[in-house]
């Protein structure tokens, strides 16, 4: 049990140096495009994911880097993929919101909100049909959970009994729109009850009370049991997306009272107080910074796609090259 909680602690530091170093790159111009950091949410992504074996499917969403490394994916990849590097887990065709490991059963995220959802259902009923005991577990935001997509999702899941966790991030927010305007319960695990589905509320800042909440929801699933709706309270530190400013959520001292919060800094005081040395806490964290380093070297000594590439991982692959191209 020791070694799966250091991992716990392990995974969460790893996400959290992860967007740091991403973040900074994406200020210097090193990473195109959006970048969107799950800072503050590391513990119920980690929990989650690690309830989970490596051949069980998982579905993230647009602030996704950190499932694919709850689920065990390889840092070196997921960061040339960030900076568009044809040694991504993409071919450094996606980028921030389109990452995916089918090695570790990481479908994927896009930046459709809830879209993830009908993607994790038909995965779960793919094992079905196969004769396989694979479960298939979905995140999705707070926002999600006002679309058709999560709606349809769900009542398919329930009518036919099919292995899925959805996993409800609620950090309060849709960009700057306070959930509580938005969403018309108070709690989103409320919304299983409409598809007589079991629901469960969890403190997303406990990583060992989230893979207990989910490990039960696994092992539902996995006994053909059905779905289950998981509300995980977590919260986002940062802005929607970085570089976008802090002119866009005014949220007073809120944000001080979550930092209070912080799910790796409550996991370090738990590890200490049940005998963990910090040494030991520290060597992990020394160890997972120079992993991030060295990703960084990969992803940035990695060449770009060639530009023929962009005609290949499409639906139809072309017979020829275009003229243009072939010269």
């Amino acid at each position: 049990m020791e070694n799966e909680r250091l991992e716990f602690f392990r995974r969460m530091v790893r996400i959290r140096r992860f967007e740091s170093h991403a973040e900074a790159c994406h200020g210097k111009g090193e990473i195109p495009g959006s970048l969107h950091t799950a800072t503050g949410q590391e513990a119920e992504i980690v929990g989650s994911c690690m309830a989970l074996r490596t051949d069980d499917y998982m579905v993230g969403n647009h602030r996704s880097h950190g499932h694919p490394i709850a689920k065990g994916a390889a840092t070196n990849p997921l960061m040339a993929e960030l900076f568009g590097r044809r040694t991504g887990v993409c071919g450094g065709k996606g980028g921030s919101m389109h990452l995916s490991d089918f090695s570790v059963g990481s479908l994927g995220e896009t930046s459709i909100v809830g879209s993830g959802v009908p993607v994790a259902v038909g995965a779960a009923l793919g094992a079905n049909l196969q004769g396989s005991d694979r479960v298939s577990l979905c995140f999705f935001g707070d926002g999600a959970t006002n679309e058709g997509a999560f709606h349809e999702g769900m009542n398919l899941a329930s009518i036919w009994n099919l292995p899925v966790i959805f996993l409800c991030e609620n950090n309060l927010y849709g960009v700057s729109t306070p959930a509580s305007e938005v969403i018309s319960v108070k709690d989103i695990a409320e919304r299983g009850a409409a598809y007589s589905m079991k629901s469960e509320i969890v403190d997303g800042q406990d990583v060992e009370a989230v893979f207990n909440v989910v490990s039960a929801a696994v092992e539902r699933a996995r006994s053909g049991k059905g779905p289950t709706l998981v509300e995980a309270k977590t919260y986002r530190f940062a802005e929607h997306a970085a570089n976008m400013g802090r002119v866009l959520l005014d949220r007073g001292t809120e944000l001080d009272e979550w930092l209070q919060r912080d799910p790796i800094e409550l996991y370090r005081a738990k590890l200490l107080g049940d005998g963990i040395k910090s040494e030991e806490l520290a060597e992990i964290e020394a160890e997972v910074e120079q992993e991030i380093l060295d990703s960084l070297e990969f992803a940035r000594s990695s060449a770009y796609p060639d530009q023929a590439e962009a005609f290949t991982d499409v639906f139809t692959e072309p017979l020829s090259l275009p003229g243009w191209l072939a010269q």
